[in-house]
């Protein structure tokens, strides 16, 4: 008599989604408490994304406006991805939002919006994406797509509780005092030398950045510290976007030779930034290396709140090349054809070989 087998439990069936770019007529139906934080971004995408269509039909022109994938299950949207690029080659792009409604298969969903995002942009060499430290299946989705961490920053959020601010810090080559120069085109160069100085090498190269992306990412919002006797930018802090929680969030730089202009020098930098953009009540929000213990002891003196963990991660993308085989057997055939146009020459003797 044949033992019985035990029948193998009954797999989960994972629906499939059908995922269509962002057009107007989605808007009304993202209503899900998930999405609506991302509603001016996704307006905006909707607002631009049709001159960026026929400017791309036109010429080589890259998207500039936010690109984004709504994941649908009948008439119901479930999930979306917002990505944008961050230099004018397209070579680096960043996974910006990615929302799911409520849904049992999270983890599947998200992964398919990752990979049809990353399939469907072209010349990419690399991504960048964030995760905050506690959110496992957002991580292991990023892992599952080749995305590796290469930081952990703090997130920081700062609101002006009066008070005036500091005076300009003195430079210290000849006691003097530094300039506050107001980001412009004319000194847009000092930042990218200074970002470039204060990124690590990995992400300055990921990353690919030219002196016109900052300026396009930024908005041409931003103030400068620099030294008029070395024509250097020592510190910096620009825009990058609207916070989905409210306020705005930016980027500042101290150059690692200038460590002490952390403090009165960096807030007045916040509070510049701060009166350009009409006050920002909601707070501007920064970032700091876990490791960057100066700055995060000065951003806690300052009263600054702590907002969480994210991890910062990056992935590569190699393109298919050409298969070397290939490559020689072409090379080959095009020395035999040459070969026949060379001059005769007298062959070598054969050398006998014993029988």
């Amino acid at each position: 008599m044949a033992s019985a087998q035990m029948a193998a439990p009954p797999q989960p069936v994972v629906p499939s989604w059908r995922l269509e770019p962002l057009a107007g007529w989605h808007l009304p139906l993202l209503r899900d408490p998930a999405f609506l934080p991302l509603q001016p971004v996704l307006q905006q995408a909707v607002w631009l994304g049709l001159p960026e269509r026929i400017l791309q039909a036109l010429t080589a022109h890259k998207p500039l406006a936010p690109q984004v994938l709504v994941a649908f299950q009948g008439s119901s949207p479930e999930g979306l991805i917002v990505t944008r690029r961050l230099n004018r080659s397209g070579s680096c792009w960043q996974l910006q939002h990615l929302r799911l409604a409520c849904s049992e298969h999270r983890r599947p969903l998200a992964s398919a919006l990752v990979r049809a995002a990353i399939n469907q942009t072209r010349g990419a060499s690399s991504w960048i994406a964030n995760a905050a430290t506690l959110d496992n299946d957002r991580l292991a989705v990023l892992r599952e797509q080749g995305f590796q961490p290469l930081r952990t920053d703090q997130l920081w959020c700062w609101r002006q509780e009066g008070g005036a601010a500091p005076a300009v810090p003195a430079a210290a080559n000849n006691g003097g005092e530094l300039q506050l120069q107001p980001l412009s085109r004319r000194n847009a160069l000092l930042l990218w030398q200074l970002e470039q100085a204060a990124c690590p090498a990995l992400l300055r190269q990921l990353l690919d950045r030219r002196v016109e992306d900052l300026l396009d990412q930024s908005g041409r919002k931003g103030w400068l510290l620099v030294d008029p006797g070395r024509d250097q930018a020592v510190a910096a802090i620009r825009w990058l976007g609207d916070h989905p929680g409210g306020g705005h969030d930016v980027e500042l730089t101290v150059h690692p030779g200038w460590p002490h202009l952390l403090g009165c020098g960096t807030e007045l930098l916040l509070h510049r930034l701060q009166q350009q953009l009409q006050g920002a009540p909601r707070g501007l929000w920064l970032r700091s290396d876990v490791q960057d213990k100066p700055r995060l002891q000065w951003l806690q003196r300052l009263g600054a709140e702590a907002r969480g963990e994210r991890v910062l991660m990056a992935r590569s993308v190699w393109h298919r090349q050409e298969h070397p085989a290939s490559s020689a057997l072409g090379a080959r055939q095009l020395e035999a054809v040459l070969g026949k146009l060379q001059p005769r020459r007298q062959p070598l003797p054969t050398p006998l070989t014993p029988r």
